[in-house]
C-alpha cells in the first residue's frame, strides 16, 4: 500500500491493518521454518509495511502522548 493512501486512513483502521499484517507475518515465519515458503522476500516486505504503518500512527499521535 502506498504511504499517501495510509495517511488518509484513521488510526483504528491502521491499527487493524497492523494486526492483520502481523498475523500474516507470523504465518509466513511458520511456513519458512517448516520449509514450505517459496518466496522468502515476502517476509521482508511485510516487516517493512508494518514499520511504515507504525510510523504513520506515531506521526498522527499528539506530541504529549508519544513516548
Amino acid at each position: 500500500m502506498k504511504t499517501a493512501e495510509l495517511r488518509k486512513r484513521d488510526q483504528k483502521e491502521l491499527e487493524k491493518t497492523v494486526e492483520t499484517l502481523t498475523k500474516k507475518l507470523s504465518d509466513l515465519r511458520f511456513k519458512f521454518s517448516s520449509g514450505k515458503l517459496k518466496n522468502v522476500k515476502e517476509i521482508n516486505s511485510y516487516k517493512k509495511e508494518i514499520a511504515r504503518i507504525l510510523t504513520i500512527i506515531k506521526e498522527k499521535m499528539p506530541a504529549t502522548q508519544q513516548v
